[in-house]
């Protein structure tokens, strides 16, 4: 039955990436768009500007979505099928990889169109920048870190925690995330507020963006990138950036376009400077289409692991759990020949009687 679940949590993740590789986010209806909303009048009743509030609002926004999918898990743990089935639908709700890619594909065919206007109206389906004074170089330099840091967020990140934690992963941190993109980023409403969700969203991708550095300089030859390059350049440079994660994922992209990263970045009422991450010149219209085909290629590659771990690692975890708790089970017979002091109790009461009594019920060896 295990190895039937297994399978299950393997061929959703499968079958989920393949959904959103073919369909992309559902266009009307989407299931984070309704947690958005939820979490948002959620956020509306308990807001201070305080972190014990945010810590709250955190606590109950992401835990409905994980005991909603702990209780799916648990009615279908005789169910394969069905399993597969949810996983799929869970893997496809939480995966953004398509839309990514089709987004850095319209602008870049925006700037090598010459449409400045259209690229800037653009812009805000990728990041929250504000682009009324971006250029070319601004915006498609934009658009290459947010291809690189989402594809962590939107394909990396769910993949792993949907291998490791299955559908109670997969719905978790995608509401984390969600939480963090909506009350995470630092704001006069938010400084406190947003704190715990913006921590909880980092400690969550610090395995999967330190994954996909790794994965997008093992792939950067599939977009005519240098491995060696990239490999320098996420080492040397990965850990300048701001964000815990961040630097993990344009670091290593920047190495595989030949590219520079980073400088300043304008927000709506603040703006920050970052460090530079890697050599060469600023992003052009032309890196996007490399971009997103390594985006592509590094999505791939974490659904096989994703796809494996249940079947390797995740069962000999599991094993290595169940071998733990039955050693830890409490022992019913007592070393030597040492009567418990239950039967110890019945032979002074009832006399010697009292042990066959004892053994009867399983007290004796």
């Amino acid at each position: 039955m295990r190895q039937a679940t297994a399978v299950a949590n393997a061929a959703g993740l499968v079958a989920g990436y393949a959904l959103d590789a073919l369909l992309g986010d559902p266009r009307r209806g989407h299931p984070v768009a309704g947690f958005g909303r939820a979490a948002g009048a959620l956020e509306r009743r308990v807001y201070r500007p305080d972190r014990t509030a945010g810590a709250v609002f955190t606590t109950l926004a992401v835990g409905a979505p994980v005991l909603l999918g702990a209780a799916a898990t648990v009615a279908t743990r005789r169910h394969p099928v069905l399993r597969g089935l949810l996983v799929a639908a869970g893997t496809w709700t939480v995966l953004g990889g398509r839309t990514l890619r089709h987004e850095a594909g319209v602008m870049g065919s925006a700037l090598r169109g010459g449409d400045l206007p259209a690229a800037r109206r653009r812009l805000g389906h990728l990041c929250g920048r504000d682009p009324s004074a971006l250029d070319e170089s601004e915006l498609a330099r934009a658009t290459v870190e947010s291809v690189a840091e989402n594809t962590s967020d939107a394909v990396v990140a769910p993949l792993v925690w949907g291998a490791v934690a299955g559908l109670p992963g997969l719905l978790g941190y995608r509401a984390a995330n969600t939480l963090d993109a909506m009350v995470g980023h630092r704001s006069p409403r938010y400084a406190r507020f947003g704190t715990p969700s913006a921590r909880l969203d980092d400690v969550l991708n610090l395995v999967p963006a330190r994954l996909t550095g790794l994965l997008t300089i093992a792939v950067a030859p599939t977009a005519d990138g240098d491995r060696a390059r990239a490999w320098h350049v996420w080492r040397r440079d990965r850990d300048d950036h701001p964000s815990p994660n961040a630097g993990q994922c344009e670091a290593a992209m920047a190495g595989a376009l030949g590219v520079r990263l980073g400088g300043r970045n304008v927000y709506f009422g603040r703006s920050e400077v970052r460090p530079f991450l890697g050599d060469g010149p600023r992003p052009e219209a032309r890196h996007l289409r490399r971009a997103a085909r390594i985006s592509g290629a590094v999505g791939l590659a974490a659904l096989a692991i994703a796809a494996a771990y249940p079947l390797t690692v995740g069962l000999l975890v599991d094993a290595a759990g169940r071998r733990a708790l039955r050693g830890r089970r409490p022992r019913l017979v007592p070393a030597g020949n040492a009567l418990p002091a239950r039967a110890a109790a019945a032979v002074r009461l009832a006399g010697p009687r009292a042990v066959d009594a004892a053994a009867g019920r399983g007290w004796g060896r």
